[in-house]
This record gives C-alpha cells, structure tokens and sequence, in this order.
C-alpha cells in the first residue's frame, strides 16, 4: 500500500523488470477518484466517465429508484447523456497535490500532552485545511501516516455534480450473494459507471484518464492497483490488537448480528420492504463477514505471536538509544492505560454518540443540523472536525441531498436503536431517562418519525440557513430530540477523546517516530483512506489441500446458476448466452494488497491501461487489516475483457462501449 511520493519503483525493476517512471506515477494519479463514502474509482474517458464498483453506488441506484421503477433490480443504462441521473449523495475527489506538513504539526503539539495535545492538533490540521481550500471546488485533508509519524496535506479537485451512467442488475452485481462474498472462484459483475459533470452544465473534460487494454491480464501478468485502503492497524501496538480482539470487535459484531436479524425479519415481510431494505442488509452482512474475519486473524496465536516479537526487537532497540529510551519507553505502558480505560465506556461512546443507539438517517440529520448551529459561529480553529470549513462543501451536500428516506424504515431501525440503549445502558440510566422517559420504544420511533418534517429538503435547508435562532425555535420531534441528548453525548466524546482518543495519538507518534529512527521509511503507512499504490500478480493459491485458479469464465458462471436467489442469474444474462465465448474471462484473482475502501479500484497494466477492476478480496485477505499473507492473501477482481464484453453483449451499453474503445489501445 505504497505512497505515490514513495513508490518503490526500482524494486518492481528488480522483480519484474519495470520500472514506473515518473511520469507514467502521475498520470495513474491523476485518473485515479476517490468516493468520498468510502471507495475508489477512476477516470476512463476524455468525458468524466469515472468507473467503480455498483456496491460503491448502490446507494445512489437506490435513492433514484422507486416502486414503479426499481433500478436495484433492472438495473440502470443511460443511452443518452442527457438520460444521466444526478447521485444526490456522490462527492468525487481527485488528488492534485501532496505537501509535508510534518514539521508545522509537531511543532504545534512539542511539549504537550493530552487533551492540549489533542486540542493543539485538531487546531493546526483546521488551520492548514482551511489555508488550503480557497474554493468549495477544493478539499484538503491532514492526513496521519506512519501512526503520527508524517503529515501530510493532501489537496484534491471536489466535484459534487456526479451522474449514474450505469449499473447492472443488484442480483448480478452480488452475484453469489453472502455465500459467495470472500470468497472465490467468484462470477459478479460488480461494475458501474458514473459521469463527472463541470460546473458549465457539460460532461467534465480531463486530461488524465486510462485507456482500456486492448489484451486483457493473463495469469503471471503484472498489475497494479490504484485505490484508497480505508484502515489497516500493521503497526499498532499488542495492547492495540488485544483490545480489538477482546473489547471493540465482539461488540460489534454483536451488534451487527443483532440489526442483520432485525433487517431480514423486516425486509421479509412484502416485496416493497425488501426493495428498500436489500443494500442496507448487504451492508450489514458483508461488515459483519469482514469483522468475523478479523477476529479470527486475531484470534490465531501465530498473529499475535510474530506482533510480540516485532514489538520486543522495537523496544530492544529504544531501550539501546538513551535519547529515544528518554521520549519513548512509556508509550506503551500510556497505549495500554488508555485501553484499560476505554473497556468500560467504549459501550457507552459507540450508542450516544458513535450512531449505534440512534441507527436513523433523519436523526443523522437532526444532530447535523443541531451541531452545525452551535459550531458554525465559532472560530474555525475551535469547532468539532467535522464542521471545519475545509467540511462544509460536503456538510452541505449531506443536509441538503433530495434522496428519499423509508418511514417504515426509519421506525423500525430507530426502535432497535433505543432497544440497545436500553438493554446495554439500563432502564434507569439518566440518557435512557432522557431519551425514553415513559415512551416505549416502538412508540416514540413512530411518533417522532411521523412528526418531523426533516424528510423535506426545504426544510433542512431553512434550519441550516437560520443556524441558532431557527433551530432552537423549531418544535419538530427529531430535532427535539437530537438537542436534548446532544449534551451527554458531547460529555462522553470529551471524556473518550480526552483520555483515550489523544492519549493514543500522543504516544502512538512516538512509537512512530522510534519505527522511523530505528528502520526508516523503507516501509509503507499503515492505510488512511489516502491514494495508494500496490503492485502484484495474477495468480490462484493453494489451501487445505487444493488449488485455485485465478481466472474464471463466462461459462462458469452459467455453470453456477441454479434458478434461485443468490445464484440466479438475471433475465438480460440468461437471454444473452451463447453472445460472449464461454471461455472469456469473468472474475480475477492477484496478489495486490488491499482492504476495504479499495473496492472500484482500477487494476491497469505496464502501459497504465485497464486489465480489471477492483471489487472483494478473499477469505484470508480479511486478516490483511493486521498483516499481509502473500501465500493466500488475494484480490478480487472484475477482469477487465470480461467486463466490456458484457457492456456489449449482455447490455448493449453500446454508447459507454464506444466511449471506452475509442481510446483502447
């Protein structure tokens, strides 16, 4: 997961005889996309035509859905520009620039730590973000590396007029559904394009894009992979990934079981219930299958034991240096006091003010409207991160987006939120009081959710546009609600960042600092979200006493139809068989290294021209967020012959074919 100011070109030279210049880094930079809800994706046109994953933009395929036009399930093709439909919630960044900002932040926190430390931190990252972004048509972002080691100030173009051009059918996109997920031999068609549009009212025009490869990646081939890994913990410390193992991942997976339950239950109960509910359930089911696989990475005693002995040849070499022994040596015994700490509130943060006791989207709302008002009018500096200015482009997007929300949904995840405050917290628990006081749960989810009038756009934007004066004037339930608890709910944030939260940045930087000093920066950060590029092979594995193969087929996937759900292929496929050889390459696997937030990835060869896209890992990948296996460990992808050939044949996208052949070469 290298950095593209650190990309180790010559040992890919050495490997595999290539050496990226320059000049071929910038360009794959510069037509690789970030979704800011947690993908990747990449410019593949002149003409804004930016591919990814449909999971990436399901969401979007939903809001623009209805009962009488449900694009989840035919899926969606515009044959037009003009029939391109705009993604209320779809913000697309590219990055432009990186800067060192290392020095400017150390030396805003030297000496302090703790809360002051935090507080200095949070302050000076605003303070060059908003230096930074001069127009809302830029982003800027502090990023961590290195676990505090570097900063870094990435500067990306906004664009926020994202249009879906178009998605295949949910069923074809999930083919295989749960069972198949992580899993491989694989057969989805995980794809989907979106348009970029300038503020002109025209498609946006780019210099940077990739071409498609005219020959598609064979086995042995090497690829590369440019996308934005959302979190991995490779340096964290022993006392770090015992926590997760021990604290933070079995309540969540708890509660993800927990809503995965209360979702099927729900969706199973009329065709338009499941039509409304199927991608949160997706979500919910593949992060519960995700975080299954981490715990078990951690619950491996081999894992653990090579972290063991990595940290103690790391305080062996502090403990050799009087200077770093000076700065350094108490850092893990702080890490460790700070998790100890956190077991007893972690519950606590998580439900009142990490989301997981109010599940609801026009509480999201509430709380954004509520907090915007109180920290929009102070100083820049001093505002919670979120609200910063380099935010507000995207606060705005997120409050004033025309998308629909479900009532009969929001009352039955509202209820299941309450439902978890009170179980974890206890009935007599002051922020229960708060917020059941004598109300059921059921029955004040119902009661608020048909007495907000939050569901109108208007109405969000008059509370925004009002601030203060508006919102504490304004009787509407949710919102009612949303300032009631805000109190309590800031005290438990406080006391988290204030004792765990900057604890551990203080003294996860020294560690950091004591990595570099004692290895160097040979290495590559531990993934934030930020551009990356990873190079590798496509190649099977073998395990428990077989081997598999790295490509799949058209034919394989006719093979794994049965007729029912979630091995069914839709109608369009069905009726197109025989148009594509049945030997054409469907899904791949490689060796790259990813995690989530990869997913849209463009996969692109030698030349920098497509081979495949990005869309799962397998099973041994999900251990990727602790160590990377290259034995095992695989991407998935869709290959990228595979992929134009359905556009065409299965599809007849024929507008979007002849858009990506124009520049194959």
């Amino acid at each position: 997961m290298w950095t593209y100011d650190a990309f180790p070109a010559a040992a890919v030279k050495a490997s595999h005889g290539f050496e990226p210049s320059r000049e071929w880094l910038d360009h794959v930079r510069l037509s690789s996309v970030r979704l800011a809800g947690g993908c990747s994706a990449s410019f593949v046109s002149p003409d804004g035509l930016v591919m990814t994953n449909h999971h990436c933009i399901r969401s979007c395929v939903e809001d623009l859905s209805s009962p009488k036009r449900d694009y989840l399930a035919t899926g969606f093709y515009a044959k037009a520009p003009g029939d391109e439909l705009r993604c209320p919630k779809v913000e697309a960044n590219q990055l432009v620039e990186m800067t060192d900002v290392t020095a400017r932040l150390q030396g805003a926190t030297q000496g302090l730590g703790g809360s002051a430390f935090n507080t200095a931190l949070k302050a000076e990252m605003s303070k060059i973000e908003s230096e930074c972004a001069t127009g809302p048509e830029l982003r800027c972002d502090v990023v961590t590396l290195f676990n505090g080691g570097k900063y870094h100030l990435y500067k990306y173009r906004r664009f926020q007029d994202v249009r879906l051009a178009f998605a295949p059918e949910f069923s074809m996109a999930a083919f295989g559904g749960d069972p198949d997920n992580f899993n491989f031999p694989r057969f989805g068609f995980d794809a989907a394009f979106i348009r970029v549009w300038g503020t002109n009212g025209q498609p946006l025009k780019t210099d940077h894009f990739l071409s498609w490869a005219r020959e598609g990646a064979r086995e042995g081939d090497l690829v590369f992979v440019s996308g934005h890994p959302g979190g991995t913990e490779r340096q964290s410390t022993v006392a770090e990934l015992e926590f997760q193992r021990d604290v933070a991942l079995p309540y969540t997976l708890l509660h993800l079981s927990e809503m995965r339950g209360m979702l099927r239950e729900y969706a199973s109960a009329s065709p338009e219930r499941w039509r409304t509910t199927r991608a949160k359930l997706r979500s919910v089911e593949n992060g519960l299958k995700a975080l299954r696989g981490r715990h078990q990475a951690l619950a491996e005693p081999s894992l653990l034991g090579d972290k063991r002995k990595a940290e103690a040849d790391l305080r062996a070499k502090v403990e050799a240096d009087p200077k770093l022994k000076a700065t350094t040596s108490g850092a893990w015994d702080a890490i460790a006091r700070a998790l100890d700490a956190y077991r007893p509130l972690l519950a606590e943060y998580k439900l009142k003010e990490g989301g997981d006791g109010f599940p609801s989207e026009l509480f999201g709302l509430a709380r954004q409207l509520v907090r915007a008002a109180d920290e929009l009018p102070k100083a820049n500096a001093e505002r919670l991160r979120e609200y910063t200015d380099g935010q507000l482009p995207a606060l705005r997007q997120g409050l004033l987006r025309d998308a629909p929300i479900t009532p009969e949904l929001e009352v039955v995840t509202l209820t299941f939120g309450f439902n978890r405050l009170r179980e974890t917290l206890g009935a007599d628990d002051p922020f229960v009081q708060e917020v059941l006081g004598r109300e059921a749960p059921e029955e004040l989810a119902r009661a608020l959710v048909k007495g907000t009038k939050l569901f109108d756009v208007k109405e969000r934007q008059r509370l925004l546009e009002g601030g203060r004066a508006a919102v504490e004037a304004s009787k509407d339930p949710m919102l009612l609600l949303a300032r009631r608890v805000d109190a309590r709910a800031r005290e438990v944030r406080k006391r988290y960042e204030d004792s765990v939260e900057s604890v551990l940045k203080k003294n996860g930087e020294l560690l950091a600092r004591a990595r570099l000093a004692a290895y160097g920066t040979t290495g590559y950060p531990d993934a934030t979200f930020t551009l990356r590029l990873s190079y590798g092979v496509v190649k099977g594995w073998a395990e428990n006493g077989r081997t598999v193969a790295p490509l799949t087929t058209f034919a394989g996937a006719y093979a794994r139809h049965t007729g029912k759900e979630p091995f069914r292929l839709p109608d369009s496929w069905l009726e197109a068989q025989g148009k594509v050889s049945g030997e054409t390459p469907l899904d791949m696997a490689t060796t790259h290294d990813i995690i989530g937030g990869n997913s849209g990835s463009p996969m692109v060869d030698r030349e920098g021209r497509v081979v495949g896209l990005i869309f799962d890992g397998n099973l041994p990948s999900l251990g990727g967020r602790y160590a990377y296996v290259p034995e095992t460990n695989r991407a998935v992808a869709v290959h990228g012959e595979g992929l134009l050939r359905a556009l065409e044949h299965v599809y007849g996208a024929n507008r979007l074919v002849k858009e990506l052949r124009a520049n194959q070469r």
